[in-house]
This record gives C-alpha cells, structure tokens and sequence, in this order.
C-alpha cells in the first residue's frame, strides 16, 4: 500500500507564494469578489469545474477569462447559442479532397481551460456533449477517443433572470461541476473601484501569466495531499446524509422543501473542496471548517427543491444552513 506524500514547510511555503501571486494578479483585474476567488482556486486545485452564476455584468465571464490567462496554458472560449452543435465543441470529421479521406479536427474543448460562456442558452444535445468530457476527461470523434489535456477545467457561466432562449441544464449535468458559485451586486466602494479603473484603462491589461501548466500540476498534487482525518470523512457524510432523509433530521417544515438530496459527488466535492481550502490557507490538514466554508458552493446546485420550495422562493442557502445545523460539528 502506498503513502500518501506528506506535505513539508518548503511546499506550504512556495504553495502560498504561487497562489498569492496568482490571487494578485485576479485581483488587478477584478475588483473585491473575494468569495468567487477563493472559489475558482479551490476549482483549480480540486482538478474540477465550476459553474458560475449571477444576473449579466457582474464580470462573471472576465473573473473565468482572468484566471485562465493566468496560466500559460491553453484556453479556448465558446460562446454558447441554441444553433451551437456538439461537433462545435467536441470536433468532428471533415473530408479531405486531396486525400479522398476524413481527418479529425478536434473542437475547443481540447484546451486546458474552456470558458462555456451562458452554457444554458446551448440545446440539450449540446450540453449533452460536455458530460463525456467533463467526467470522463475525453471526447469521442467518429468512433475514436481523444484524450484532454492535463490540466482541464471547465468554467462555465449562467444568467438566471433569463428564460427565452434557454435550456435548463439537467441534474445530471449540474452534478459534474464541483461548485456552484453565485456573484452577488459588488459594495458601493467596490464599483467605485471599478469605475476608476474603466476611467484609467487599469482593467484592460492584466499582465503576462504568472504559472504555467506544470506548476498548476504541482498545486494539484499538493492539494490532493492534504490529510484529512476520519472524523471529518464522517461528518462530511453524515451531512451528505442529511439531504437525502431530511425528515429525519429536520423539522417537517424543512423537510418538505427538500426534493431529493445529494449524490455521492456531493461527499466526493466535499473532501476535495476542503483539501484545497486548507491548501489556500497554509495548512496540511483539513479542519471542520474547510468544509462549512465550502457549503454552499458544493450543496446548491445539488439540492432539488419540491414544488413548494420553489413557489415560496426559498433560498437553497438557507437550506443548506438548516442541514449544517442538524450535524455536530467533530
């Protein structure tokens, strides 16, 4: 059996270096969103996909572009429409006249990085299309598989207030993303930030990279070092279990508002999102907060609300709040 390596001073050190300078180079360009970035660099160092979403301007699409460029490792960006079809992001076959045959010319999911840009405006089939990719880490063209690049991550933007023209994604597609980030309005002295900026062209020109793909790699593996005790496996379950029998656990009124709880993917999110919080915080242990901090961003989009949930416009958050309160903290 295997050890798992154990992280030394010298990692923690230059781990907090790397992410430091990459979260000032976000920083330079995105002004306050301190929640949305700590979610993307625990996406980022959990190997995971992040879905974000929020109502239009909030910088949803440039905080995904942001962190990207911030690697010099290839990017691709899809501006999702009803007419986009699967062989627009995955490829397809294309017939060569001058060697009366098909070549394969591979889509833009084939990048390290692909911003999926309003993924709920693209049909069903399309969608559809990413599942193979976003779980499996490969695409299949005429029959033969092509393997993504390592690292790959998806990070895939939303309107909510929009329902013309929209196609919402399928529970089983919601489930792939690791976290489920919504971007609230920025605090006036924020936007003030943002005006001066836009005033001054200082957000228009983020500077070069500041990692490249090998040192994303390194930051993965250290996340995935990151010891985690088994009394926190434990409660990351018994919350997990929470959902899925809340009228064992919560008031009759709670549990009516909850539809279906979370799958497995939901502890799985729990144990990586809370190694990589430990990680951007400088420690080689996860503590029981790692895990509460990351409550909201892993449950939300993994909770089914009931009918009545919805009608009453119940928040998740508020749910998920309700679930942590039923579970002793270790």
């Amino acid at each position: 059996m295997t050890e798992n390596p154990v992280l030394g001073p010298a990692d923690l050190e230059w781990a907090e270096v790397t992410l430091g300078a990459l979260a000032t180079r976000f920083s330079s360009v995105v002004v306050g969103q301190e929640r949305l970035l700590r979610s993307l660099l625990t996406t980022v160092l959990s190997s995971g996909h992040v879905l974000l979403e929020s109502v239009p301007g909030l910088a949803k699409t440039l905080a995904a572009s942001t962190l990207a460029s911030s690697f010099s490792a290839s990017f691709a960006r899809v501006q999702c429409t009803p007419d986009l079809l699967p062989s627009d992001i995955i490829g397809s076959q294309i017939f060569d006249p001058s060697t009366k045959g098909f070549v394969t010319e591979l889509g833009p999911v084939h990048a390290n990085f692909i911003l999926l840009d309003e993924i709920n405006r693209s049909s069903a089939k399309t969608q559809s299309a990413m599942l193979e990719a976003m779980q499996e880490r490969q695409t299949t063209v005429g029959g033969t598989s092509y393997r993504l690049p390592d690292p790959f991550v998806v990070l895939a933007t939303q309107n909510p207030i929009e329902e013309e023209g929209t196609y919402v994604l399928p529970q089983a597609q919601l489930d792939r993303f690791l976290l489920k980030e919504v971007i609230d309005y920025p605090i006036p002295n924020d936007e003030i930030e943002v005006l001066h900026r836009v005033e001054t062209g200082a957000i228009t020109d983020p500077g070069p990279a500041v990692c490249g793909t090998d040192d994303l790699l390194k930051l993965q593996r250290l996340a995935a070092a990151v010891r985690v005790a088994d009394p926190i496996k434990r409660y990351i379950v018994e919350i997990v279990n929470v959902t899925r029998r809340p009228g064992d656990f919560l008031d009759s009124g709670q549990a009516r508002w909850i539809e279906h709880g979370s799958s497995p993917r939901g502890a799985i999110a729990f144990l990586l999102a809370a190694k990589a919080s430990a990680l951007l915080d400088g420690r080689d242990h996860v503590i029981p907060d790692d895990v509460t901090g990351m409550r909201h961003p892993v449950l939300r989009h993994r909770l089914l609300l009931s009918f009545e949930a919805l009608a009453e416009r119940v928040a998740p958050e508020s749910l998920i709040d309700d679930v942590f309160a039923a579970v002793p903290t270790p």
